[in-house]
């Protein structure tokens, strides 16, 4: 048998890979494997080590879930999934600017009426959201399906709640644009808020003693016909989590001003109680093609 050294068993894996018949797998497995052996060498990696690296990334695959996704929060946290995003989207040529899926869309997104409140039964300060969709020399694009979805006033997401599964979705909704390409809804101010720590992604970040927050947030997902899906955020000026994010999702262009307003009623001229912050925002969609990404639950399904 033959006696590979350090170099050597690196080629060898390397060359175990040229007959297969899908080129771009073969590149693709043949740099992994180029990347690997070089961290091995370069850290001069332990046996203890490797060991524990095999235990998280096992722990990290017995949290997921339909509806949480503990190796999407893992790529977020060490900017992966920003990263890949930043390669797939280098020519935004004037469109919005994307940033990551993040790790609780799950597609209980389902047709509302424009002017709906989607968090009507939480407690929180409210918002009134007005937005457009448009080509990137203004048109407005009508009937453009459009997702969001954010966190409470405690920070937590729906599907991350026990009632959840009896409850069914809370501030989250699909809205269709209308012919001027505009959509509206009513919600509560989106806070800033720590991604879950309860697992081997949060243990990690808690022993690198990096925080675990994000800025506030309200996450869109716009699939207009004719164009290039858009999944982005937009941030809440003033968040002292701007420049920290933990996943590292935040880009000038998506932070926008929230406007505290005292006004008796709201843009669309229905009564509104107490004072309420306005949030405005125009997303500019890039003309090709793509597909909206498929919820975690919709893919459990197909998988079982």
């Amino acid at each position: 048998m033959r006696q590979f050294s350090e170099t050597e068993l690196t080629a060898a894996v390397i060359r175990s890979f040229d007959d297969t018949p899908d080129p771009r797998a073969k590149f693709l497995l043949q740099e992994l494997v180029k990347s690997l052996h070089d961290y091995v060498r370069r850290t001069d990696l332990t046996f203890e080590e490797w060991e524990y690296a095999i235990d998280f990334l096992t722990r990290t695959g017995q949290k997921c879930t339909p509806i949480r996704q503990e190796f999407i929060l893992l790529s977020d946290v060490l900017g992966v999934s920003m990263l890949v995003d930043a390669v797939n989207h280098r020519e935004r040529e004037g469109a919005t600017e994307t940033t990551v899926l993040g790790p609780f869309y799950v597609g209980e997104h389902k047709v509302t009426p424009h002017g709906t409140d989607i968090s009507a039964t939480l407690p929180g300060e409210r918002m009134f959201v007005q937005s457009r969709v448009t080509d990137l020399k203004g048109k407005p694009l009508a009937n453009a399906p459009v997702d969001v979805w954010h966190a409470d006033d405690d920070g937590f997401y729906d599907s991350q709640k026990p009632a959840y599964a009896t409850e069914g979705p809370s501030s989250r909704a699909r809205f269709i644009t209308d012919a001027d390409g505009r959509f509206f809804f009513r919600t509560i101010l989106p806070c800033s808020y720590p991604i879950p720590t309860d697992g081997p992604v949060g243990e990690m970040i808690v022993q690198t003693r990096r925080h675990a927050m994000r800025p506030a947030h309200v996450h869109f997902l716009v699939a207009a016909p004719g164009y290039q899906p858009l999944i982005t955020h937009v941030f809440m000026d003033g968040d002292k989590y701007l420049d920290s994010d933990v996943v590292f999702g935040v880009k000038d262009e998506l932070v926008a001003k929230i406007e505290k307003r005292t006004d008796p009623t709201m843009p669309d001229g229905k009564p509104a109680a107490a004072p309420w912050h306005l949030m405005t925002y125009e997303f500019r969609m890039k003309p090709g093609e793509g597909s909206a990404p498929k919820p975690m639950m919709a893919k459990a399904t197909e998988d079982a």
